[in-house]
């Protein structure tokens, strides 16, 4: 399991779809599970033991998880789709605290991608979600700040990029 962390802006998702598709160019069977399908505004992170019950625990038994995303198609989150999971070669998990203490004993690497200022990453998160959202990803940066100072993610990282 190669986890892709980092704060919101950062470019996480872009890099993990460039390494999913580069695996299945080789022939490696690759899931990519994002924590923005479990993560509210008013819920960070302690979504964890959903992904753990319905993904990580299935995988690791050799069977195929799900999940249910997060719907924000009318503005509030709400439970969506169920998202199946196949047992891959490589699973990929992107995302603000994906590669959290908790999980770090079931990675293979985890990969730290910063993304420069928080400025220019608000700026770029805006652009992606729309000035409407300027005021939760504000809230957003300040939470994930505290976060990763406390679980130490950037020093656990076997992987630096910016």
């Amino acid at each position: 399991m190669l986890a892709i962390d980092g704060p919101s802006g950062a470019g996480k998702s872009t890099l993990a779809a460039r390494v999913v598709e580069a695996l299945r160019a080789r022939g490696c069977r690759t899931e990519l599970v994002s924590t923005d399908a479990f993560a509210t505004w008013d819920d960070p992170v302690s979504w964890w033991p959903r992904l753990v019950d319905g993904v990580l625990r299935p995988l690791s038994d050799g069977v195929p998880g799900a999940y249910r995303c997060t719907d924000w198609s009318s503005g509030v989150p709400r439970p969506g789709e169920l998202v199946r999971v196949s047992v891959p070669d490589v699973l990929v998990l992107e995302g603000v605290s994906s590669g959290r203490a908790s999980a770090r004993t079931l990675l293979s690497h985890l990969c730290w991608l910063s993304g420069g200022p928080e400025a220019v990453r608000l700026a770029k998160a805006v652009g992606r979600d729309g000035e409407a959202a300027r005021a939760e990803l504000g809230r957003w940066q300040r939470f994930e700040r505290g976060w990763f100072a406390v679980d130490g993610t950037p020093a656990a990282a076997g992987t630096r990029l910016s």
